[in-house]
């Protein structure tokens, strides 16, 4: 039986995590997303217990997939954008109430 390479084990991980995000974004029914999340918490912890990656490799590999699938997880702004948007909101919000 042939065995696999520490780079081959990271690479399961990182197709599992993917199939994950999959499932999440999918809107996947909560049974399948719960045991795909316990299917990358258990081979998380089987690779941290046999010593071929750590803590901060793994929450690399999972930010570096999170990112991949859903962009990056913070955005640089400009402040006038967001007082904009944050007035426009207010403008909608008072013209519901008026409206009522």
């Amino acid at each position: 039986m042939a065995t696999q390479g520490n780079y081959e084990l990271l690479e399961n991980l990182r197709g599992m995590v993917r199939d994950m995000l999959k499932l999440r974004s999918e809107g996947g029914a909560y049974a399948k997303l719960a045991r795909a999340h316990g299917y990358v918490d258990g081979y998380m912890r089987v690779l941290l217990e046999a010593g071929i990656a750590d803590h901060k490799a793994l929450l690399a590999l999972v930010a570096d997939e999170r990112r991949k699938f859903d962009g990056p997880a913070t955005t640089a702004l400009r402040a006038e954008a967001v007082l904009e948007e944050a007035a426009e909101a207010s403008e909608h919000e008072h013209a519901r109430i008026v409206a009522a």
